[in-house]
């Protein structure tokens, strides 16, 4: 594989995604980020790239895992274009809980964190061409030892970001350095399952099935009295709260997002796939370029089967992640960041599947 161009890149971390919260905001963003392109042993590029994370100020900042690039991809971290064309993320997409002391990363005071990405996994980059690749995540819940939050002034969580790092791909070299084989990101294996009331279940359990197909049941009311509403044409504080303040165009968006959501919760021939083979502590996760699998995990289990955070709509939530539904992306979880959100960035929260799914949950009820 040739590089004939590579841009390297230093760039203080800022931006925006957000959540309100008591704790005060951290006057500047402490961390540094550079990335480069990682040089495979035969002097080419395969696909790696390697980032540098330095805390810069005097104090510990404590970062949730998923939010910091990994050997592993577990959320959508970069953004990467070929050709000024964006290239579909193919990882996967989580729902979480809130994250627990275990679940953050600790960088002391001036510690450097350095780690190599293989974006083929979970990008497609077998294609010749000029790629551009971002490193961009939102950092909520991350803070300071002193007490503050990465987050601006008006609630806005800080991003790590990098300047674009541009690299020329010669895709017919990645093929053959690789055998041809670009899914290296260990996706789990998917059996045609049992199928239960139009509706496919693998690993499952009695018990699970049971529970499942309840969540199923309900997760298609939510999703037609969400079509419903938005049909309307009625503006009320049940938009306003989860996507903003009303334009047409998104008003149209929010309505086709949920048009697709109800029709692919309503198939009912096998091809909604209920996967238990989680043992993680998410809620549930799917790879957004595989629909319409949807794994569920540990806390979906949990879970009331309707309300908020429910089982039902956690199906709503992951059933917006896949590409050919809505495309959503996760910018922030929580009620608290999904109102911050539609407030401070309507087209973000258009975009984000935790503001569908209390949209869908609406709890409290509002109009």
């Amino acid at each position: 594989m040739k590089v004939l161009s590579v841009v390297s890149c230093s760039a203080l971390l800022a931006g925006a995604v957000a959540a309100v919260s008591a704790q005060p905001a951290a006057k500047s963003n402490p961390l540094r980020v550079s990335m480069v392109a990682a040089q495979a042993s035969s002097g080419g590029f395969l696909g790696a790239v390697e980032v540098t994370i330095t805390n810069t100020s005097n104090h510990t900042v404590r970062v949730p895992r998923w939010e910091l690039p990994s050997d592993f991809m577990e959320a959508k971290l970069f953004q990467v274009s070929r050709n000024g064309e964006p290239v579909q993320y193919e990882g996967p997409m989580v729902k979480r809980p809130l994250p627990g002391a275990g679940d953050f990363a600790l960088l002391r005071a001036g510690e450097t964190l350095r780690t190599t990405v293989d974006l083929s996994g979970a990008y497609d980059m077998a294609k010749t061409g000029e790629y551009i690749v971002t490193l961009s995540s939102p950092l909520q819940h991350a803070s300071l030892s002193n007490g503050e939050m990465l987050k601006h002034a008006n609630g806005l969580p800080m991003v790590i970001q990098s300047v674009p790092l541009r690299l020329w791909v010669d895709g017919s070299d990645q093929i053959d350095a690789k055998g041809g084989d670009n899914q290296t990101m260990r996706k789990p294996p998917s059996g045609g399952g049992t199928v239960v009331n139009g509706v496919s279940y693998v690993g499952c359990s009695t018990t699970q099935i049971n529970g499942a197909g309840q969540a199923v049941v309900e997760a298609r009311k939510y999703s037609e009295n969400g079509k419903g509403y938005l049909a309307g044409n009625t503006v009320g504080p049940r938009y306003t709260t989860w996507f903003g303040a009303y334009t047409s165009a998104r008003w149209g968006t929010a309505s086709q997002h949920f048009v697709a959501i109800d029709s692919a919760m309503d198939q009912s021939a096998g091809q909604v796939k209920i996967n238990c083979g989680c043992n993680q502590s998410y809620y549930a996760y799917v790879y957004p370029t595989r629909p319409y699998e949807i794994f569920v995990c540990r806390a979906f289990w949990s879970a009331p089967l309707t309300g908020t955070d429910s089982k039902a709509g956690t199906l709503i939530h992951e059933m917006s992640h896949f590409n050919a539904v809505a495309g959503t992306d996760d910018h922030v979880y929580g009620q608290s960041g999904a109102k911050s959100l539609a407030i401070s960035d309507p087209a973000a929260a258009l975009d984000n599947a935790d503001n569908h799914e209390y949209f869908a949950e609406n709890n409290p009820f509002q109009n």
